[in-house]
């Protein structure tokens, strides 16, 4: 078992990212998907960090 984790400030580039790996994994190999949103201001912004973490088979025969 492995997991890959994804850290990006705009939820379409984490989209983008994860579909990416996931296109190189089967179904089967996929156990489960975290998804997690953290808002930060910091007086002059707010910042958004969207993540995602991956939870994976490596080898399945």
């Amino acid at each position: 078992m492995k997991i890959k984790i994804f850290d990006e400030s705009h939820e379409q580039d984490l989209e983008i990212k994860v579909n990416e790996f996931l296109s190189d994994l089967r179904k089967e190999q996929i156990i489960d998907l975290k998804y997690q949103l953290a808002i930060m201001y910091d007086e002059r912004e707010q910042i958004y960090c969207f993540s995602c973490m991956i939870i994976y088979e490596d080898n399945i025969d």
